[in-house]
């Protein structure tokens, strides 16, 4: 059995032989990682070629070229399935970003839109971006101030250093008073026109007159155009059927002063014969 076992034992590696195929299979992944995300490409800027190291993650950098005009890289890239990073270095002798002798963060734009990116390295001689790149990403622009160490000043800021001549003054022959009042082109007289007055309208009042009468000077008067007993209506003379009001004559007055003291007179002898027959009962009951 023992001998049997030892056999056995025989086929599989010691504790050593394992420990050194572990460490070789960590070296070849480190190995392997390095030559295949950290690498090296080269764009020409004003016909000086610059090295940009990087180190892409889940994606691939195709090629890259620069705008001098907007001071920018345009690197063209494939993420083909997941998201993807992009780290990227540049030397601030290539390309850097600055305001005011300070550092400036870099502007950048994928596919048109602005992404989440960090600067993870900032060293005097190099600066470290690391971008994340949605899936399908294709283009990424990264915009500076600086390309090869100098600062670009857009044309519009750039001074004008022509020194201005100023205009010297022709000479002309002398003239004489005369000529000089001759030439002198003769202004024409403005004229006004007079101002209108403008006279304020006269307002008319409005007064309504009763029947048999007219309104004349702003008053009304009797409309004697009719005879009596007529009055004017709608152009032409007619009756005047306006009710009259009563008068009492003197005769009518009589007459009822007249009945009234016959009346007085009635009642006086109706009380009288009245009093005479009380006062003969009650000398009848005496």
């Amino acid at each position: 059995m023992d001998k049997l076992q030892s056999d056995r034992l025989k086929h599989f590696p010691n504790v050593t032989s394992l420990l050194k195929i572990s460490l070789g299979l960590i070296l070849f992944t480190i190995i392997s990682t390095a030559l295949v995300y950290a690498e090296t490409i080269s764009v020409e800027v004003e016909g000086t070629s610059y090295d940009i190291d990087y180190t892409a993650s889940g994606m691939t950098l195709d090629s890259i070229e620069a705008d001098t005009d907007f001071i920018s890289l345009i690197l063209t890239v494939d993420v083909p399935d997941s998201d993807g990073v992009l780290d990227i270095t540049f030397e601030r002798s290539f390309f850097d970003s600055t305001f005011d002798g300070l550092d400036d963060d870099f502007i950048i734009l994928v596919d048109g839109d602005e992404p989440s990116f960090t600067e993870t390295e900032t060293t005097a001689q190099s600066r470290t971006l690391s971008i994340d790149l949605p899936a399908g990403t294709e283009e990424i622009e990264i915009i500076g101030s600086t390309f090869g160490g100098s600062e670009t000043i857009p044309d519009e800021e750039i001074p004008d250093e022509t020194p201005v001549v100023e205009d010297m003054p022709e000479e002309t022959p002398d003239e004489t008073p005369e000529e000089t009042l001759d030439d002198t082109p003769e202004e024409t007289p403005v004229v006004t026109p007079p101002k209108v007055e403008e006279k304020p309208a006269v307002t008319t009042p409005k007064v309504q007159c009763g029947p048999g009468t007219i309104l004349k000077d702003g008053a009304c008067v009797l409309d004697e155009r009719c005879g009596p007993g007529t009055i004017l209506k709608d152009g032409a003379c007619v009756l005047d059927s306006t009710p009259k009001p009563s008068v009492t004559t003197p005769e009518g007055v009589g007459k009822q002063m007249v009945i009234s003291l016959l009346v007085a007179f009635g009642i006086a002898g109706i009380v009288g014969v009245i009093l005479a027959l009380i006062a003969r009962a009650s000398k009848s009951k005496n």
